[in-house]
């Protein structure tokens, strides 16, 4: 039992490499001011910027983990996520992707909108 209780805490090989290069790129960041170096601050950046993409290719392919709670057997970092390739509902990643959609009960609020501005 941890320190948090038993919860998950979303720790994912998406999580885990993100963070990771993410923390090598702001120490580069780190070092560029320290060194008055703009290519090397440029290239943290990039390292940095990198780390989203790298995180967000890894949620798409399954090394992530989607909102919410999840199942117990699930909770290892090195289990993927089989519901990945449909998409996961409200994930701004996912919709960047052209997978998964919006709820439904948005799809209906927005048409029930619309109905009532054009009538």
């Amino acid at each position: 039992m941890s320190a948090h209780g038993h919860v998950d805490l979303g720790h994912t090989v998406a999580g885990w490499a993100g963070t990771g290069a993410a923390v090598t790129g702001l120490a580069l960041t780190g070092v560029a001011v320290v060194a008055v170096s703009v290519p090397l601050a440029l290239a943290g950046a990039g390292v940095t910027l990198g780390a989203a993409v790298l995180t967000w290719l890894l949620h798409l392919a399954g090394w992530g983990k989607p909102s919410g709670p999840r199942p117990e057997s699930e909770w290892p970092w090195r289990v993927r996520d089989t519901a990945a390739r449909q998409g996961h509902p409200d994930c701004l990643g996912c919709r960047l992707a052209g997978r998964g959609a919006r709820r439904p009960e948005n799809a209906s609020n927005t048409a029930r909108v619309a109905s009532t501005v054009t009538g």
